[in-house]
């Protein structure tokens, strides 16, 4: 009897245990199938097809599209299908051939000479010559010309045509961002040369030699772009790339759930996190998020009188709790920032004065700057005058407004009064900033690949159009610039740039409020995405729709 009951149980564990395996094999099949339908990639691999229309959503509308004269994010992200210049980054964040071929750097990186494409044209059909990247030259440094982007290029001593497919420019002494200068957009000589750019209808008909031809622009509406089906670097995949511009990021995430659009590169923390963690986003889309080379800051009109002295700005960055946006607002994607660098890259320095939360503090420096009385509502008074400001920032970033309502709460409290109000994009860059019409500010700046921040931070940067819009002046910060793009030594260059960072640490003349995590997400059926180094877009001719599933198609 003992012998048969363990014999039974044997035979009875032997079951459970097939019983088990046969489970997990299940288990295991049910889980691979899971994955597949979330990654469709291992799923089936389709072959690449020609077709379909990636519609991305943005929340403000271009303004000018000839990248030399906008100085809006919206405006250079459609421009950035339509124009190429001579370089650009790949996506190991290396220097590489983009209209020129190939290039020769000689006397210790003073001439270089491009050796460009040949068979390139422009959109209009005429061939890409030596003589568009001269003309481009010329219009950027010409001082008629209503651009923040001239600094780079007055740095050329020497600029000439050597034949249709040679271009070379000489340097009086080392620049450092010499040659990714050259990535700015290259514009055609045959339709701008003789006339005034800034009345050109190339700004809302653009004619470039990029992967895709402009089509149509409804003001406010939509930004029509068709495939270039002569690109130099093939033909893309996607037959059009429609922006649809939706000035409301609610709005933008109903669109993007009813698969009005197919990208969107600015969810919310919110959306991200919360909103598309179910079973319908799972199967229809993928998501990326990876530390953004940007940040957002609150900026000081350094000519309104309540910002002039650098304790009130110290205060005020003592009085916001960055922390409290990181965990509350952006629910921990992303990093406080210290200064213009990206942390984890070689020119940010890690170690400059910080400005902990500290109401205490803050209180101490506005009383040395001598707003020590309140009036019966608890706000600030000095001199008879309610220290009382406006803070504008622009429409559709929920992200911002929530900061915004943050920073008015937090400055409540050591006796300052905020008046938030949000403005159209447009109506935000050309009527207020350009304008210079505002106490303060809730922006952001994309961080380039090279530290140099002439262009934002140098004093002569700050006429009309230009991007030293908050109008900061600092001779030593002028001198480090200067020298930090003048030697190729990266060495040398963290030394001025850490030094550089250390002043405006000191001197607050933004508050740095953070680095935001980028939050992407793609519909599953667009194939080909590499996610790299630079983001996910270096490739983007090469993102595909299978046959099976392109579901739009451009009209003639």
């Amino acid at each position: 009897m003992q012998r048969r009951g363990l014999l039974g149980n044997y035979l009875a564990m032997k079951k459970i245990n097939i019983l088990i395996f046969l489970l997990l094999l299940l288990t295991a099949a049910a889980c691979g199938k899971e994955e597949a339908a979330d990654r469709p990639e291992i799923l089936a691999v389709k072959a690449p097809a020609y077709g379909d229309i990636m519609v991305r959503g943005d929340i403000g509308d271009a303004s000018n599209l000839i990248p030399l004269l906008a100085s809006d994010k919206p405006s250079h992200d459609v421009a950035g299908y339509i124009y190429n210049g001579l370089v650009k980054y790949d996506k190991d964040l290396s220097v590489t051939g983009d209209l020129a071929e190939s290039w020769d750097i000689a006397k210790n990186g003073l001439i270089i000479t491009f050796h460009l494409r040949k068979g390139v044209k422009w959109h209009d059909g005429r061939p890409f010559t030596a003589h568009d990247v001269l003309y481009t030259y010329r219009v950027t440094v010409d001082p008629k010309t209503p651009t923040a982007y001239a600094g780079d290029f007055l740095k050329v001593k020497k600029a000439e045509v050597l034949d249709d497919y040679t271009f070379r420019v000489t340097y009086d002494k080392p620049f450092a961002p010499a040659l990714i200068s050259w990535g700015s957009s290259i514009l055609p000589r045959h339709l701008l040369e003789g006339k005034d750019i800034t009345l050109s209808p190339l700004k809302r008909r653009p004619v470039g030699t990029g992967p895709y031809k402009f089509r149509e622009w409804v003001a406010g509406q939509k930004i029509v772009l068709a495939a270039n089906h002569d690109y130099f670097e093939g033909r893309p995949y996607l037959d059009g790339y429609i922006t649809r511009i939706i000035p409301d990021m609610a709005t933008m995430f109903l669109e993007l759930r009813a698969q009005g659009l197919d990208f969107s590169d600015s969810l919310s923390p919110l959306q991200y996190t919360r909103q598309t963690e179910n079973n319908y986003f799972r199967k229809n889309f993928d998501k990326y998020r990876y530390l953004g080379f940007k940040y957002t800051y609150l900026g000081y009109n350094l000519k309104n009188p309540f910002f002039a002295d650098k304790r009130v700005r110290q205060a005020i960055s003592h009085a916001i709790n960055k922390e409290e946006i990181v965990q509350g607002v952006l629910l921990g994607l992303g990093k406080p920032a210290t200064g213009p660098f990206k942390p984890g890259t070689w020119p940010y320095n890690g170690n400059v004065r910080s400005y902990n939360y500290d109401p205490q503090k803050a209180q101490e420096l506005l009383a040395a700057a001598g707003w020590k009385e309140k009036n019966s509502e608890g706000i600030l008074v000095k001199d008879g005058r309610v220290f009382e400001f406006e803070l504008v920032t622009n429409q559709g970033n929920e992200t911002r407004q929530k900061c915004a309502e943050i920073i008015q709460r937090q400055l409540a409290d050591v006796g300052i009064k905020v008046k938030i109000r949000i403005l159209e994009w447009a109506a935000f860059i050309n009527d207020f900033i350009n304008k210079r019409r505002f106490a303060a500010l809730i922006m952001g700046w994309t961080i380039p690949l090279d530290p140099d921040a002439y262009d934002v931070w140098h004093s002569s940067k700050t006429a009309p159009e230009e991007l030293n819009f908050i109008s900061y002046k600092n001779a030593e910060v002028d001198e480090l610039l200067e020298k930090g793009r003048s030697t190729f030594s990266q060495r040398e260059r963290k030394k001025y740039y850490d030094r550089f960072q250390e002043i405006l640490a000191e001197e607050q003349p933004y508050t740095f409020l953070y680095v935001p995590d980028d939050l992407l997400i793609i519909n599953k059926r667009f194939r080909g995405v590499e996610l790299t180094p630079l983001g996910i877009g270096h490739n983007f001719i090469k993102w595909y729709v299978p046959r099976d599933e392109q579901k739009l198609m451009m009209t003639k």
